[in-house]
């Protein structure tokens, strides 16, 4: 299990660093300066502040599901494993697709194929034993960017302080999102500074979402300054302000 899941974070990560170094060639701009991305309310209606929880669980690639059938321990299975296109495997019945079904709906699946197969009426109960992992990646201007497990309710500040924050050369009003809406890959732009405040909500995240923290060239100019300085015994006058 612990191995299904490492692999599933490293097919996330190589997916997320295909993705932005692909955005990194395509010109010489930064993609946070991309002014064609939503910002302020409308890159909320993309990346909604809260997501409604569903009221019936949908079964998802790497999801482990129990299956029994009643009086019949051959044909259950305690540990069934939803692979990447959605089945799992049982005795006799072979493979059968769950996967963008309700536990609801893969036990009527699963009993239709052994009623109409191998059984009499066959009482079936399917449930979901160990949900699949959620991932979220975060690159750029963060100390470890990487990729990280997501809980149900994490948001952009949550997913920031899993790569222990932005770093000093962050550029804090241009995090960018990205996140995969009907097949098409979409992007929008949010600044941290107003969700830290309060000015604005503090957007949720999903499985598959890449974020990525912009960087303030000038910023990063004074910290490469600082870390020459005390070689060449540089001193300068940063204020004069009385």
């Amino acid at each position: 299990m612990h191995g299904s899941n490492t692999a599933h974070a490293l097919k996330r990560l190589i997916t997320g660093t295909t993705l932005l170094a692909g955005i990194s060639l395509a010109g010489c701009t930064s993609t946070t300066h991309n002014p064609n991305l939503p910002r302020g309310d409308a890159a909320y209606q993309m990346v909604p502040a809260t997501v409604p929880a569903p009221s019936v669980y949908t079964i998802v690639p790497h999801d482990i599901l129990q299956v029994r059938v009643f009086g019949e321990p051959d044909l259950s299975v305690e540990k069934a494993l939803v692979d990447e296109a959605g089945f799992i495997q049982l005795p006799m019945a072979g493979q059968i697709k769950v996967g963008g079904l309700s536990a609801a709906d893969a036990t009527r699946q699963v009993s239709d194929i052994l009623g109409r197969k191998y059984l009499r009426d066959p009482q079936v109960a399917v449930s979901v034993d160990v949900a699949a992992p959620r991932y979220v990646s975060v690159e750029g201007e963060v100390k470890m960017p990487g990729v990280y497990e997501l809980t149900s309710n994490t948001t952009l500040l949550g997913a920031l302080a899993r790569a222990q924050s932005p770093s000093v050369t962050a550029k804090l009003d241009e995090i960018v999102i990205f996140r995969t809406i009907d097949g098409k890959r979409m992007a929008a732009r949010f600044n941290l500074k107003d969700i830290r405040t309060g000015v604005s909500p503090d957007p949720i995240i999903m499985d598959g979402d890449i974020v990525m923290v912009g960087y303030s060239r000038i910023r990063g100019l004074w910290q490469d300054f600082l870390k020459m300085a005390p070689i060449f015994n540089v001193f300068a006058v940063i204020s004069t302000n009385s």
